[in-house]
């Protein structure tokens, strides 16, 4: 019985695999959502990964070596809408919710980890709008290129503190804004669309608060020109 139920399952995931294989590989594949990009409208979602980093752009060279900057892996999640302009371009909105943590870390003669760390932790709600060029369809792939501006509201944002680095507090500002460029490929199954795509984002406004002169020369922001965010987006997004 063990044996049958074993060459049962066996035929079924030989079938199932040559099966995708033909509706997406073959010479001539099932041509699966023909017309699906047709439409003037659709939806979406995504789930993905992201890193962050900060440029730092200096007054004069930084004595000690530039601050550096230890990434994490955060995650995102969020919407698609697309519009259809033409055959080949679209308007996509993918509002969405980033997570990501930065550590700086200050060069110079400190005495403790209180003085030369900072954790950053950012929980952005992040807007973009971007335009999409996908190349002519191929089988059941389709790759494209997409490029736009993005506007992000940090909820983690401690902009209207009034401590600074002197406690142990590093701001940054609320709204910022960017712009992203990426590429990716649209895969059509029998009953969705799958598409992974990897995209740069870059900051285009200073998000740096600066501390407070009443309280002194800062060796922690007084020779910050500009502090921009910049970041790789990876999502894998559902239609």
């Amino acid at each position: 019985m063990k044996k049958a139920v074993i060459l049962i399952l066996l035929v079924l995931t030989t079938k199932g695999h040559s099966q995708f294989a033909k509706s997406m590989f073959s010479k001539d594949p099932i041509i699966n959502l023909e017309n699906w990009q047709k439409q003037r409208v659709y939806f979406g979602y995504y789930l993905g990964f992201n890193s962050f980093d900060f440029k730092f752009d200096y007054k004069t060279p930084a004595q000690g070596g530039d601050i550096q900057v230890k990434k994490t892996t955060g995650f995102n999640v969020g919407v698609v809408a697309d519009l259809r302009l033409q055959e080949y371009f679209n308007l996509r909105f993918e509002p969405g919710l980033y997570y990501t943590k930065r550590d700086l870390y200050f060069p110079g003669d400190w005495d403790s980890e209180n003085d030369y760390l900072r954790e950053v932790n950012s929980t952005y709600i992040h807007f973009p709008l971007l335009l999409k060029y996908s190349a002519l369809r191929t089988g059941n792939i389709r790759p494209y290129l997409l490029g736009g501006m993005s506007t992000t509201l940090n909820l983690s944002s401690n902009a209207k503190s009034q401590d600074d680095n002197f406690q142990q507090k590093f701001r940054v500002k609320q709204w910022t804004a960017a712009y992203e460029l990426g590429f990716g490929i649209d895969i059509f199954t029998e009953y969705f669309i799958f598409s992974p795509s990897v995209r740069g984002m870059f900051g285009i406004t200073d998000e740096l608060i600066r501390d407070n002169p009443a309280n002194g020369a800062s060796p922690w922001t007084d020779n910050i020109d500009s502090m921009k965010s910049r970041a790789i987006l990876i999502n894998f997004t559902f239609h």
